[in-house]
C-alpha cells in the first residue's frame, strides 16, 4: 500500500489536512492519521498540497495538418503533461473525410496505447457529416466517447450550420456534449484575402485576418442553434472580451453553455506577433492572441465563475521546421503551441499566487469541472474513497523559470519562454503508480484509456 501523509487536501470545495492510502489503482482511505505498516511506502507531504489529478481537455497529439505534424506525439506529450501535475488529457480524435467514426477512433487508439505516460480520452472531431456519422454517435459512448468537436472556420475542418444544428440534436440523444471551435471561417477567408492584397504576409497580419468580432459572431450563431436544438453547447478556447460578451448575453437568455479558456488567452498578448525576425509566428494560433484587456476580462470572468475549464489546446509545430514555412507568407504558418507542460504552474503562479482565485477554483477549474464535463466524475477529478489514485503532490516552494531548453515537450520552443513559475508537482501518481518524484519523471507508460465513470 502507498500512503500520502501530512498533506492538505485540496477539493473544489475544501481544503483540509488528512492521509491517503491508495491500494492497487484506487484510492483506499482518507482519514486525519493513517498508520503505515513496515511494508507500505509513504510519501511525505508535509507543506505541499494534494490535488486529484489535473485533466488538460484539450490537446492535439500526433496530428497531421497535410503539410506539417505536430512535434509532440502520445509519447513526448504525455509526458510533458505528467512531469505538469496533468494525469489525463482529453485529444482530438479527427475524422478524415470520407472516414467513419469508429476508423477515425482506432486510428487514434492505435496512436496513444501503449504509448502513454498519463491516462487519456477521446473527444470525436466530425469534419464530414452525413447519415452514417449520425448513426454513429449513438453507438461511440461504448468506445468511451461522449465528447465531440465541429468547426465554424478552416476550409478542411468546416461545418455549416445546418450541420451543427442536426449534430447537436444528435448529440443530445445520448447526452453527450459538443464543443465547437467558434471563429467565422467565411470572414476569416476574407479577411486574409485583403491583407494578402495589401501585401501584409508577415506574423502580424494573423490576428488582423481573425479579430475578435469573427470570435463573438460565430458564439452568437452557436447559442441559437443550441437554443433551437434544446441542448447546451461548450465553447472551447474563448479568447475575447468580445466573445465573452456574447456568451453573458446568452446566459441572460437562459442558455446554458459551458467555456474553456487557455493560459495563453490570460497571459500573452497580440504585440507577441510584432516580434522582429519573424519570431512572432510562434505565436501563430487560433483564436490568435488578443489586447490586455481582453487577457485582463477573462481573468475576471474566471473569478466571477463565468469560466468553467482552463485546457491547453496544445498542438506544437516546431519553429524552425515548421513555423517557417510560412516565412514568406502567413497563411502556411501552422496555428498552434505547445502548453501541456505548464499548465499547472502558469495557473498557481499567475492567478492563485496573485490572489485573483485560491487552490479549491485552481482544483475546480483544471480537475473537477472536466472531469464532470467529459464524463470521468466522480472515477477522475476528486480525492475521495473508491476514485482512481490520480494525485498530484504539489509543493508551493518551489522557484523557477520556464525555458524550452529544459521542457521535456518535443518541441523547439515555449511561447513562456523566461516566465517565472512558482510551484511544482512534486510527485504525481498515475492509476496508483508514482510517475514523477522530487520533478523527475521515475516510470512512463502507465497512462490507460478512459473508458468512463464507475
Amino acid at each position: 500500500m502507498k500512503i500520502i501523509k501530512n498533506g492538505r487536501l485540496i477539493s473544489s470545495e475544501k481544503m483540509r489536512k488528512a492521509d491517503i492510502a491508495i491500494h492497487n489503482n484506487k484510492i483506499s482511505e482518507i482519514s486525519e492519521n493513517i498508520s503505515p505498516k513496515d511494508e507500505d511506502e509513504v510519501y511525505d507531504a508535509s507543506g505541499c498540497f494534494v490535488f486529484p489529478g489535473f485533466i488538460d481537455g484539450h490537446t492535439h497529439f500526433d496530428m497531421d495538418t497535410g503539410t506539417a505534424h505536430t512535434a509532440d506525439d502520445f509519447v513526448s506529450g504525455t509526458k510533458a503533461a505528467v512531469i505538469g501535475g496533468t494525469t489525463t488529457i482529453v485529444d482530438f480524435a479527427t475524422q478524415e473525410k470520407g472516414q467513419s467514426l469508429k476508423e477515425a477512433y482506432d486510428i487514434w487508439m492505435k496512436k496513444a496505447k501503449d504509448k502513454s505516460s498519463c491516462n487519456y480520452r477521446f473527444h470525436m472531431a466530425i469534419t464530414d457529416w452525413n447519415d452514417r456519422v449520425k448513426e454513429e454517435i449513438s453507438k461511440m459512448p461504448e468506445l468511451g466517447v461522449t465528447s465531440f468537436k465541429m468547426y465554424m472556420a478552416y476550409d478542411n475542418l468546416i461545418s455549416n450550420d445546418a450541420e451543427i444544428l442536426a449534430c447537436l440534436q444528435k448529440i443530445k440523444e445520448i447526452d453527450g456534449v459538443l464543443g465547437v471551435h467558434c471563429e467565422n471561417g467565411t470572414l476569416i477567408n476574407e479577411l486574409t484575402k485583403e491583407k494578402i492584397a495589401a501585401g501584409e504576409t508577415s506574423p502580424s497580419a494573423h490576428p488582423a485576418s481573425r479579430p475578435d468580432y469573427v470570435e463573438a459572431e460565430a458564439i452568437n450563431r452557436l447559442a441559437y442553434i443550441s437554443t433551437l436544438a434544446g441542448h447546451p453547447v461548450n465553447i472551447v478556447h474563448l479568447s475575447s472580451f468580445a466573445g465573452l460578451n456574447e456568451i453573458r448575453n446568452a446566459r441572460k437568455r437562459n442558455q446554458t453553455i459551458t467555456v474553456e479558456t487557455c493560459p495563453q488567452y490570460l497571459l500573452l498578448d497580440d504585440h507577441y506577433y510584432d516580434l522582429n525576425h519573424f519570431e512572432g509566428a510562434k505565436y501563430v494560433i487560433s483564436p490568435p492572441l488578443r489586447k490586455v484587456e481582453d487577457n485582463k476580462a477573462l481573468i475576471q470572468a474566471i473569478v466571477d465563475r463565468e469560466i468553467d475549464t482552463i485546457a491547453t489546446d496544445h498542438c506544437s509545430f516546431n519553429f524552425k521546421k515548421d513555423k517557417e514555412l510560412g516565412k514568406e507568407d502567413f497563411r502556411k504558418i501552422p496555428n498552434g503551441a505547445p502548453g501541456v507542460e505548464h499548465r499547472p504552474q502558469l495557473i498557481y503562479t499567475y492567478l492563485v499566487e496573485e490572489g485573483y482565485i485560491d487552490v479549491m477554483r485552481m482544483c475546480e477549474l483544471m480537475a473537477t469541472n472536466p472531469a464532470k464535463r467529459y464524463g470521468m466524475y466522480p472515477d477522475k477529478g476528486i480525492l475521495e474513497v473508491g476514485s482512481d489514485a490520480d494525485i498530484v503532490i504539489f509543493s508551493p516552494d518551489y522557484e523557477g523559470v520556464i525555458t524550452w531548453s529544459k521542457q521535456i515537450q518535443n518541441v523547439d520552443y515555449t511561447p513562456y519562454e523566461g516566465f517565472k513559475i512558482k510551484g511544482q508537482a512534486k510527485t504525481v501518481f498515475v492509476n496508483g503508480e508514482c510517475v514523477v518524484q522530487d520533478g523527475t519523471i521515475v516510470k512512463e507508460n502507465q497512462g490507460t484509456y478512459v473508458l468512463g465513470p464507475r
